[in-house]
């Protein structure tokens, strides 16, 4: 059981139900009715731990080489390939069907949606084809708030594709920074990551370039009135201590610094996202 949980990559699904679960809260000016809370939460989590699972089943030779993934449970030999498949069948046949009979048909199709686009475009089609797999492939991870926005109204609006640019923007400085002091593993693993096949100056200078795009596009929820003061308070100090980082990785790098780099974006797109769901019931 443990195995079988370790595939669903928790910490990851975490986040992606917090950013689906802020989508619902931001998409009523009440609050959301509890049985779509639960359901819609229960649903997208499944179906998200599900791609994970097939992600861990296709990349368990790639996952072998490297150090940070070699103890998941398909390189240990802890499950096999048919266990895992027929897990994430299960899984993920679970959740499409708790959220189309309790939630509704379009949460639904987009989380189908979100499923293909991770764990069969970007993990098969793109991550070992092209450097620029973390953007294009971005748009899969960057869905979850969209979700959650769908699963309450049953449309997508301005607002949830807002809450979609954002995160889409937020992927490449957090992934590439993870990608610069991984850069040998990648290469020994034989992926196209963006500072194998550029160089890590190259990589330092895109990941100062999206974090300035990152923080542009996270003033736009008040620029539209989505938001207010508070919200813009906190995504001016809290970009600005992103592109601290961005800056000082980019001045004089280390892999200390990436690493900071990375553990800050993360916080940093929990506590924007915190940010707009208390200003949304302060206003």
């Amino acid at each position: 059981m443990r195995a079988f949980y370790s595939l669903t990559k928790p910490r990851v699904v975490s986040l992606i139900v917090f950013t689906a679960v802020i989508g619902m809260f931001l998409a009523t000016p009440g609050m959301v009715p509890v049985q779509i809370l639960l359901v819609a939460t229960l649903g997208i989590a499944l179906v998200a731990g599900a791609a994970a699972a097939v992600n861990c089943l296709v990349e368990q030779k790639i996952d072998a080489v490297m150090q940070r993934t070699r103890a998941r449970p398909l390189p240990r030999g802890e499950l096999s390939s048919l266990q895992t498949l027929l897990f994430a069948g299960m899984l993920g046949g679970l959740g499409l069907w708790v959220l189309v009979h309790f939630v509704n048909p379009l949460t639904m199709w987009l989380t189908l949606a979100t499923f293909v686009g991770y764990a069969i475009v970007y993990t098969v089609i793109l991550k070992p084809m092209t450097p620029q797999n973390i953007v294009i492939g971005g748009a899969s991870g960057a869905m979850p708030p969209v979700l959650g926005w769908a699963a309450v109204t049953g449309e997508v609006t301005t607002e949830a594709l807002l809450l979609f640019l954002i995160i889409y923007a937020w992927t490449p400085p957090h992934f590439w920074a993870l990608a610069l002091y991984r850069t040998e593993e990648y290469a020994k693993a034989g992926l196209p990551m963006l500072p194998v096949t550029h160089g890590k100056r190259y990589t330092q200078l895109q990941v100062l370039l999206y974090t300035l795009i990152l923080f542009g596009v996270s003033l736009l929820p008040f620029a539209i009135r989505m938001s207010g003061w508070l919200y813009l308070a906190a995504a001016c100090l809290l970009g600005a201590i992103y592109i601290g980082h961005a800056i000082a990785l980019y001045a004089r790098y280390s892999d200390r610094l990436a690493q900071r780099a990375f553990r800050y974006s993360i916080v940093y797109l929990a506590l924007l996202f915190a940010a707009l769901l208390i200003d949304h019931y302060l206003l």
